[in-house]
């Protein structure tokens, strides 16, 4: 994939669900939330503040980050579900 995101944005793929709780539970498809950790696949080349500089990004590409629960913008390709976030939207690195 050949996409560069502008700005503070991010393009990150999530990561797939736990199939099993800590207690070896199976959670049936229906009761699986979307995960909220992902990998970086592209980085913007971040935010320009008010003087003309640009502000670094606090992620790079192959990161696992963590995410808010509704952030992000979703996008398909092929069969894959990829999100854009902006840098802020960001919780914690893995």
């Amino acid at each position: 994939m050949n996409i560069k995101p502008l700005g503070d944005r991010v393009l990150i793929k999530r990561l797939e669900a736990e199939e099993k709780t800590a207690s070896n539970i199976i959670i049936p498809d229906v009761a699986k939330e979307k995960p909220q950790k992902g990998e970086v696949i592209a980085v913007g080349t971040g935010k320009v503040n008010k003087s003309g500089e640009r502000i670094a990004m606090s992620v790079k590409k192959g990161d696992k980050i963590l995410f808010d629960k509704y952030a992000g913008d979703e996008w398909k390709s092929g069969g894959d579900e990829y999100l854009f976030l902006s840098d802020d939207e960001i919780l914690a690195i893995l």
